[in-house]
């Protein structure tokens, strides 16, 4: 039978969907891209935000009309289906099969079952047995499951449960496997990558995991996200800062800077030490680049809070910035806060701030004309390419724009010549 997939949400999500691929492959089902084509439709969902639960209902109802035509088995999975399997049950007849995250370890048993697939039913989700769907230059790897934060906006741990590492050696030979298959870019990430190894060594070993990574023969970028601002140790700095292998970019989450937000938010930074740590990242490592995320609207937020944050995103001249608009997420603590923001006000501040960014950014991006980059190529055609800098993580930066004839997945220098709002241009040098 063929079998398409759809996978929504981040991409931690993604590595759990190139694990079902892997599972179906194995069991010698036919992957396909057109739902058209495809005989079981998987839907792989997110459940975060209120817009994330839109588009898996929408994303279901659509491929629902598949069954109409070729498509026999309509089976969804994920965030989603963790937060409200029994009304998804009630309210989508026409799903065949929702598995929970936390019922991955009977997965292909629930499928074999609704299928009637014959084949041994035993089998379970492995790292080692994925179909990276994310091209032939870069793969993620995920090395810790869940989150211990408890951030008061977050469903999260709620539905992923607790933070969980996995271990050194399984996370390297994945590694070794994907540098063997020639990929060149691994990307670690996690729910919070800088707590890795405090629950099963006794404390924080991203470090040294990215240390023993960068030792293997065929991988020439390294990359971590979300490094939570509390928990970026000078060790790890050290690390960036002297190995070559790995992208001078730290992504760290703080959401805010008022100490009265960040409180309510149950994080464990001060506006104080994230200043702090921006200054010492830029001081102890030339050219890093740092990109944030931060939440306007959060309930109790004043206007004082948000000139605040107002002013510290002009000090700070992130290089790359994302903005929220906080979302009443059903469950968690802050969804039964008082003063609750109302959506235009949160609507008029997500949009200053972005266009304070935009600027900003304009500005940072024009201090690269001139510069010569290292530039891993993604694709090309005729005499232009397209490729992407250790400052840009695929998917959510900026890309370059490249005149000349190179190969994908290549890597070249290139000459930066100018600059479009969050993209650069340049030519073969």
């Amino acid at each position: 039978m063929k079998v398409g997939f759809v996978s929504l949400g981040c991409s931690k999500n993604l590595v759990d969907t190139e694990m079902m691929i892997g599972l179906f492959k194995k069991n010698n089902y036919e992957i396909v891209n057109n739902p058209k084509e495809a005989e079981i439709i998987v839907i792989n969902t997110c459940g975060f935000i209120e817009s994330a639960k839109e588009e898996a209902i929408n994303t279901i109802l659509e491929m629902a009309e598949y069954k109409k035509e070729n498509c026999k088995f309509l089976i969804v999975t994920g965030c989603l289906v963790e937060r409200y399997k029994e009304d998804l049950i009630k309210s989508l007849p026409e799903v065949d099969l929702f598995v929970k995250f936390s019922e991955y370890n009977t997965i292909w048993e629930q499928i074999a079952n609704v299928i009637n697939h014959s084949q041994p039913n035993n089998e379970e989700l492995d790292f080692l047995n994925r179909v990276i769907s994310t091209g032939t230059n870069f793969a993620y790897i995920r090395i810790a499951e869940g989150c211990n934060n408890f951030c008061t906006f977050c469903a999260i741990p709620y539905i992923r449960g607790r933070f969980k590492s996995r271990k050194i050696e399984d996370i390297l030979e994945e590694a070794k496997n994907l540098a063997k298959e020639g990929y060149k870019e691994l990307i670690i990430i996690a729910q919070d990558t800088t707590k890795y190894g405090t629950d099963i060594y006794g404390k924080p070993k991203l470090a040294e995991l990215l240390h023993e990574i960068s030792k293997i023969d065929g991988i020439e970028w390294i990359r971590f996200l979300y490094a939570y601002p509390e928990t970026i140790t000078d060790e790890l700095i050290e690390e960036v800062k002297n190995n070559d292998k790995i992208c001078k970019y730290f992504d760290i989450p703080m959401q805010h800077i008022s100490d009265k937000i960040l409180k309510k938010m149950n994080r464990k930074s001060t506006g104080k030490s994230i200043r702090n740590l921006i200054t010492k990242l830029r001081k102890e490592i030339p050219g890093v680049v740092i990109r944030s995320t931060l939440m306007v609207g959060f309930p109790g937020e004043t206007e004082e809070d948000f000139e605040e944050l107002y002013e510290f995103v002009k000090w700070a001249k992130l290089d790359k910035l994302g903005c929220f608009a906080y979302s009443k997420e059903e469950g968690t603590v802050a969804s039964k806060m008082e003063n609750q923001v109302h959506p235009m006000t949160k609507k008029k501040r997500y949009n200053k701030i972005m266009a304070l960014q935009q600027e900003i950014s304009k500005e940072n991006m024009k201090k690269h004309i001139g510069k010569t980059l290292k530039v891993l190529v993604e694709n090309s055609k005729d005499d232009s390419a397209i490729g992407r800098t250790y400052m840009d993580v695929p998917d959510i930066d900026g890309v370059i724009y490249i005149k000349g004839k190179v190969k994908p997945s290549t890597f070249v220098n290139c000459k930066i010549t100018d600059f479009k709002e969050y993209d650069l241009m340049g030519e073969i040098k």
